[in-house]
């Protein structure tokens, strides 16, 4: 049985992407690996609140309730994307791992799953570009007596309390855990192997996103320039603390390297308290400290990974990944050219200053209309 347009994942790209073709009253399967809808939301830690406004995060076709606040919460994003998917009849078919993705003889796109396989002209993978943990192993971790997390594992402080804990990874997850850390008692250290670009969340009462969509309408050099005048206005320097900027702005690091800076929710406030300390990258794991590069020695009573994940695309790929991956292992673009290819779009695996869930939304219109022009005429 060939299927209409078949979407792999059932988060905010997938929704999207599902809820655009619903719209248009154009029928689609999506498939979920999971027994939930925003699976991973629910999983991420309590305090979670997206970073940028609700007014630009909305998936397409439905905005959030007016009674919710600026900055959603993990759990009203849950409960919006629940929602969603009923505001727009889409009903995934949950358990269904996909194990692999491929070409039949005949042009269509095979789907392998745990337990099935469906068959389709056009493919969305939509699975996220946080999907795989990525935990690398510390030199000598083996002989932490300690709790070794990984920040997935990571719900709330309050087992820590009066405890010392190392985050490891000054990412957006790591600088909130260790803010949670010490709102619920901890005393947090953050280890920082390189320089941090970060960006204030609300500047001068104001959010910054905005002001970052307003700029992003600019030449990539004035933007850059606007940038870094903020970042020094707002963020100053941060060497004293033991946080060193890299020789770019923000805007620089997200467009060139694809990397996210820190959006700051008041980390940086408690670091500059001396409530929050930043360490420098890890020598060794003993059995109840670490050392660190600088030769210092100190003691802790758990250690979390805040190492981010990766995309994991490679496995489902097989022998596409190399064609349709970077070196990082996302994809190279929403959807290729090449005739073997077409039919297999990308979506939710860009990650702007202006917002990720924005672009998700934006995004979601451009393979939307793809599709629709594309779409087998016995499709």
């Amino acid at each position: 049985m060939i299927n209409p347009t078949i979407i792999i994942g059932a988060g905010p790209a997938g929704l999207a992407i599902a809820g655009q073709l619903a719209h248009h009253k154009v029928p689609f399967t999506v498939l979920e690996a999971s027994e939930y809808i925003g699976y991973a939301w629910r999983q991420h830690y309590d305090r979670l609140h997206l970073h940028t406004v609700k007014e630009h995060s909305a998936l397409p076709h439905l905005p959030f309730p007016d009674h919710y606040p600026r900055y959603v919460s993990r759990l009203q994003l849950v409960e919006y994307m629940e929602r969603y998917a009923e505001h727009f009849g889409i009903k995934p078919l949950f358990n269904q791992q996909v194990t692999g993705i491929r070409r039949d003889p005949n042009g269509h796109w095979l789907v392998d799953t745990r337990t099935d396989q469906f068959t389709a002209p056009q493919v969305v993978v939509a699975t996220g570009y946080n999907r795989i943990p990525y935990q690398p192993e510390l030199p000598g971790q083996r002989n932490f007596r300690g709790i070794i997390w990984h920040s997935r594992d990571y719900r709330n402080g309050a087992p820590f309390a009066g405890e010392q804990v190392l985050v490891v990874g000054m990412g957006n997850t790591g600088a909130e855990i260790a803010l949670d850390l010490y709102e619920y008692k901890a005393k947090p250290f953050i280890s920082v192997r390189g320089p941090v670009n970060v960006v204030k969340r609300d500047m001068f009462g104001r959010p910054t996103q905005p002001t970052a969509i307003f700029l992003n309408k600019f030449p990539n050099w004035f933007y850059d320039l606007m940038a870094g005048l903020s970042q020094r206005l707002t963020v100053g320097n941060l060497s004293a603390y033991g946080l060193q900027k890299p020789p770019y702005p923000p805007s620089y690091q997200i467009r060139k390297l694809g990397r996210i800076p820190v959006i700051d929710l008041g980390t940086l406030d408690q670091i500059k308290a001396g409530h929050i300390t930043v360490v420098p990258g890890i020598q060794q794991v003993n059995a109840k400290s670490v050392t660190f590069t600088d030769n210092r020695e100190i003691p802790f009573d758990a250690i979390i990974m805040a190492t981010g994940y990766r995309p994991g695309l490679a496995p489902i790929l097989g022998p596409l990944a190399d064609r349709i991956l970077d070196e990082k292992g996302y994809p190279r673009r929403m959807w290729f050219t090449q005739p073997e290819l077409a039919g297999l779009y990308f979506l939710g695996f860009t990650t702007p200053l202006t917002g990720i869930l924005r672009s998700i939304h934006m995004d979601s219109e451009r393979v939307l209309q793809h599709l629709l022009k594309h779409q087998p005429m016995d499709g």
